[in-house]
């Protein structure tokens, strides 16, 4: 993508990914959810999901899978709050920029 990823755009593309699934999700299932919509790795997402959790949008817990421990996440109500602003300011952000880019010659 040759425009950038700000991180309010990463935190709103985060929680919606998160927000998908009730009981929580994994880091590595996050990262693909994500790349459908824009490219990152997961050296990208984890500091994400750390400044999520710090500012309690997110909580995590750990479950053991197939003897190995997996870290999950899940959106507080916090979250959701934040994540339903960052809609409505995409929304109108979109709305204004698209009009701009598909203005005829």
């Amino acid at each position: 993508m040759v425009f950038n990823t700000g991180a309010a755009l990463l935190d709103a593309v985060v929680l919606a990914a998160v927000s998908r699934e009730q009981k929580g999700t994994y880091g590595y299932r996050i990262t693909q959810d994500v790349r459908g919509a824009i490219d990152i790795s997961e050296s990208t997402l984890y500091p994400v999901l750390r400044r999520l959790l710090k500012e309690e949008c997110l909580e995590s817990y750990d479950m053991a899978i197939d003897g190995r421990n997996r870290r999950y996440y899940r959106i507080t109500e916090k979250g959701r709050l934040q994540l339903n602003l960052y809609r409505s300011e995409w929304r109108r952000y979109s709305h204004k920029i698209s009009r701009i880019l598909e203005e005829a010659d």
